[in-house]
Order: C-alpha cells, then structure tokens, then sequence
C-alpha cells in the first residue's frame, strides 16, 4: 500500500487541488473539490486536506463534526482519475481515520456516506471494516466505523 500524507489545503494548493478530476463516469459520485473547499470556509469544522504520495499530489479529503447529530464524519474522499487503482483512496481513508483518533481521542465512531451506485467506494469501506448503518442522507449511504 502506498504511503500518502494529509496537508492542508493552502495558498501554494489550492489551484492544483481544484484542478483534480474524477473519472467521467463517476461524475455524482463526488463533489468538486471547489465546492468542499468553499463548505469548509462556512463550516468551521470541516477540515479540508489534499493527499499526497511523496510530492504528488493525488486527491483530496475533508473531515469534520456535525455539530446536529454529534458525529464525526468522513465527508469527502476523491482520487485524481489519474491515480485510481492504485491504492491511495485505501492509503488515505486509513490515514484519515488515524488522524481523527489522535485529534479526537474520545471519538467512538466515525460515519461515511456515498453515492449507492459507486460500488467500488462500497467495496473499499467494507474492506476497512466500515458497515451499513441503513441510513440514507441526502440520497447517500451511510457507513459506520467504530473507532474503540
């Protein structure tokens, strides 16, 4: 599995970061990273993160607290269409997962959703020992994955 480092998305980012580009037929899966960037400046506890192998910029990520429901939640994973395939969405959810346990040391889940018809984000949760909840948010499934 490749080793991936989370940043926050800065100044010297921003434009690489917003130029990533998913597959075109995965286009509803995901939102532009553009439009998580701009979630993150109205809601202060999302957290959003570019991914990187070495000084490669793959993909994106953002975490945060959903202050309603008390949860902490995945909220966005996308890999560059040029890099799928290759391990770094494993290498990155995992990282992820390790620097919301550091961060929030009480947290004793951590909830994901995605688009039903994008299985391969299905398979790749399950793998990590997320499970079904039987939640549907915002046409989205909803994924658990107890943290203690």
């Amino acid at each position: 599995m490749p080793v991936v480092r989370l940043q926050p998305v800065d100044e010297d980012s921003f434009y690489h970061v917003i130029k990533l580009k998913i597959r075109p037929e995965q286009k509803g899966f995901v939102a532009d990273n553009v439009f998580s960037i701009a979630e993150a400046k109205v809601h202060s506890t999302f957290v959003p993160l570019a991914i990187y192998a070495d000084q490669t910029l793959v993909g994106f990520t953002m975490y945060g607290f959903d202050p309603d429901a008390q949860e902490r939640w995945i909220i966005r994973l996308m890999i560059d269409q040029a890099f799928q395939g290759q391990g770094y969405g494993r290498a990155a959810t995992l990282e992820a997962v390790r620097r919301i346990r550091k961060e929030f040391p009480d947290c004793g889940e951590l909830f994901l959703s995605f688009e039903p018809e994008n299985k391969n984000a299905e398979s790749l949760y399950l793998s990590l020992g997320f499970q079904h909840t039987g939640r549907v948010e915002e046409g989205e499934l909803v994924m658990r994955l107890a943290l203690e």
